[in-house]
């Protein structure tokens, strides 16, 4: 006998977009909203510590039990994380905004496409995401990284180290800033401040890093959210005569022999940038042999992200490296190509680094170092310090760059796998060759400045913070969703977060897929009435 679960509001997906979503509607609006969650529960804050330990220990892994062995994809995976709060349970943490340009890419270069929506659309959602994240950072210069209003913490303070890279970078013109993040720089939301200790990675003990089990326990306890796991959604089907979402259908993991059936006026897709589009392809019918929401045949098209080249400087200046290694300085001074030039759009980050100053057993000739030996070395190559040194580069999707069903890959009950393709624009693919020439170039003008040298430089082929598959759109024929996330072809089925993005921009992405899912809480709430508050004492 089939389970059935009835909703106002049924979201697939428990990672950040869900999360902001969930939190939006419900602190504000009367809906019943159930979250279905394919993945398990995660250890709790508690328990952290004794993780994180056992991870130096012993080298397990922090977060057990945090993937579903029989779902995974073929090609570059991002991560295999499917758990309550996603992939944004070890994320880092890292929350830039995207610039004005990333959204008029046709218009003021000619290149890609155009969003159905601009910066200034998005900047009260960015600022939004920001406060309920808690996000510490500092406005750099204006016209580089424009924003409505202040951050809702101060940056998190520049040791030692980073202050004199800061000072290196604008001898050679470069204006720099503290990256913002979502780690606490003083108590905030019932969270402790970051002891900048570096323990954030792979997992923060004290809560510091804002993690989205910090919202799914808040709207548990207030009752205002139902959150399923370990059941994961395998069809949504539309209603007969109609182009209505009616219910979602799937699968508890833990008893496979009971269907289970989602009902509910609006469905939100929250599963980042591979699952939301393989529920849609996966969700074939007579009426609609491409999966549902794919009229315009682009579900799974135009996967994006963006590539980095890196690398590592030695520096005639004494570094102490150890005080929150992973914070860094970044600028946005190169995301806007020069006019007439090729098109060419990067970040710029710098961190400290410990690259070319560690302890080593031999020396440059091959002989043993022991005893004092060792540490005389050791002491004399630390003398210089080294800055790490990386730029994101905007690279422009083909439309083949997609998620698949991959037909020879099956899960154990019988549905195919996705397969996933990333694949650069003819301009990206034409553009990459002198890009990474010119950004090694920039590193060089960087080291002269500080009268260093380049111990090595490094590009990484993957594409980081991949997006796309449900690229919003003005034309049905072009997009799959508008500006809010809403599919085309079906009026309650959003789509939010990482699937909408029309491009990648050359900036970590995971505050402006908070932002977009933002914007479509907003009109997904519009459906529902007002909570009542109680008077206020006067």
């Amino acid at each position: 006998m089939t389970r059935v679960v009835e909703a106002d509001i049924c979201i697939i997906g428990s990672g950040i977009s869900a999360a902001m979503v969930a939190e939006h509607v419900a602190e504000d609006r009367v809906a019943r909203i159930v979250v279905v969650e394919a993945g398990g529960e995660v250890p709790p804050l508690a328990a952290r510590y004794a993780l994180r330990q056992r991870f130096l220990d012993y080298g397990e892994t922090p977060w057990p039990k945090d993937h579903i062995e029989e779902l995974t994809a073929t090609g570059p995976l991002q991560s295999r994380s499917m758990c309550v709060g996603g992939l944004a349970m070890h994320w880092g943490g890292v929350t830039p905004r995207f610039s004005p340009e990333d959204f008029r890419l046709q218009t003021l270069y000619g290149v890609h496409a155009d969003w159905p929506i601009g910066y200034d659309d998005l900047d009260p959602f960015y600022q939004e995401a920001e406060v309920r994240l808690g996000v510490a950072g500092e406005q750099g210069p204006p016209e580089l990284d424009p924003r409505g209003k202040p951050f809702p913490m101060p940056a998190l303070p520049l040791t030692y180290n980073l202050a004199l890279l800061k000072d290196w970078a604008a001898n050679a013109g470069i204006p720099m800033w503290s990256q913002p993040s979502a780690k606490n720089s003083i108590p905030y939301h019932g969270r402790a401040q970051c002891c900048r200790n570096d323990t954030c990675f792979p997992i923060c003990p004290v809560g510091a890093k804002y993690s989205p089990d910090f919202t799914w326990n808040a709207l548990r306890k207030s009752r205002r959210v139902e959150l399923v796991t370990r059941t994961l959604v395998r069809r949504l089907i539309p209603a007969a005569g109609s182009t209505r979402i009616e219910r979602a259908v799937g699968i508890s993991l833990d008893d496979r022999a009971v269907p289970i059936e989602f009902r509910a006026k609006t469905f939100v897709l929250a599963g980042g940038y591979v699952w939301s589009s393989y529920l849609l392809l996966l969700s074939q019918s007579s009426r609609f042999p491409n999966g549902v929401a794919n009229s315009s045949g682009l579900v799974g098209k135009y996967l994006t992200g963006h590539r980095n080249v890196q690398a590592f400087v030695k520096l005639p200046m004494q570094l102490y490296p150890g005080i929150n290694e992973q914070h860094s300085l970044v600028t946005k001074k190169f995301m806007r190509p020069a006019k007439g030039d090729f098109y060419l759009r990067h970040d710029l980050r710098i961190w400290e680094s410990t690259v070319g100053a560690e302890p080593r057993l031999r020396d440059d000739s091959g002989g043993l170092l022991l005893g004092d030996g060792l540490l005389t070395d050791w002491q004399r190559r630390a003398e210089r310090g080294t800055a790490r040194v990386r730029a994101y580069y905007d690279v422009l999707p083909d439309q083949e760059s997609a998620v698949a069903l991959d037909a020879s890959k099956r899960t154990p009950w019988g549905d195919p796998l996705p397969k996933l393709t990333f694949r650069d624009s003819p301009a990206s693919i034409e553009a990459r060759g002198p890009t990474e020439e010119r950004i090694k170039s920039l590193f060089a003008e960087l080291a002269r400045a500080g009268k260093g040298e380049i111990l090595r430089t490094m590009v990484d082929a993957f594409q980081d913070h991949p997006a796309g598959g449900c690229r919003m759109g003005h034309d049905p024929t072009t997009s799959v969703t508008d500006g809010y996330g809403r599919t085309h072809d079906h009026e309650n089925l959003f789509v939010v977060g990482a699937p909408t993005c029309v491009s990648g921009s050359c900036a970590n992405a995971t505050l402006t897929f908070s932002a977009l899912s933002l914007r479509s809480a907003a009109m997904i709430a519009e459906a529902f009435p007002h909570r009542t508050r109680p008077p206020r004492n006067t």
